[in-house]
């Protein structure tokens, strides 16, 4: 299994009344970039959301911006893509890393958002910018169809466990009553009242045999 980087981020609910809304603009710059300039690179890498109180979200609609300036500085900002069947749709911005990019928007508010992210769309004053997508099923989805697969495997063992007792055609105490040498069906007793004879009789095939 691939060794899972964790980055927390600060949710900007703490910051906005609302989570900023990301024009369209924007995303088709970056894209625009991705395409063009050799350290704007994507990589399918989110495999787990995990809300403030540790709710599993479906990653299918996040994107994670991760960038670093030539001054050194860091940018991490969570993105969720709104539901729109539109080609140019915008999106939330929910969160964002490090804690000094924290304060930089709880003091400039839609300021601080304007310039950093004219920041990022700036090739000439970025070092690198990587925009991380969704990979595959999330964690959290891997782990309920492992628990699934486990349920089913062990269902299987009881079933094939069953088919080993006696009593898996309805013979719930296994019987030690002797079997047909031709059809192997069980034999019963009948007694002949007119020998005093006791014999064994097949209802299978009809094989007899006296005891």
């Amino acid at each position: 299994m691939d060794k899972l980087t964790q980055i927390r981020l600060l949710s900007l609910k703490s910051i906005f009344n609302s989570f900023p809304l990301i024009e369209p603009a924007f995303l088709d710059d970056l894209v625009s970039h991705l395409s063009k300039v050799k350290y704007y690179t994507k990589i399918k890498g989110i495999k787990r959301i995990i809300g403030p109180n540790r709710e599993d979200y479906d990653i299918t609609s996040w994107v994670l911006i991760w960038g670093m300036d030539f001054e050194r500085r860091i940018y991490q900002f969570l993105l969720q893509k709104t539901k729109s069947k539109n080609k140019d749709s915008q999106a939330a911005l929910v969160a964002l890393a490090p804690p000094e990019l924290g304060k930089l928007f709880a003091e400039y508010k839609e300021k601080a958002i304007l310039r950093t992210f004219s920041l990022l769309n700036n090739p000439s004053k970025m070092k690198f910018v990587i925009v991380l997508l969704p990979k595959g099923k999330s964690i959290a989805e891997e782990q309920q169809l492992l628990k699934a697969s486990t349920s089913d495997l062990d269902k299987l063992k009881f079933i094939n466990t069953l088919k080993e007792m006696p009593n898996i055609k309805g013979e719930w105490f296994p019987s030690f009553d002797p079997r047909c040498p031709v059809c192997n069906g069980m034999m019963t007793e009948l007694k002949d009242y007119k020998l005093g004879l006791k014999k064994l009789i097949c209802p299978q095939c009809g094989y007899e045999k006296k005891k």
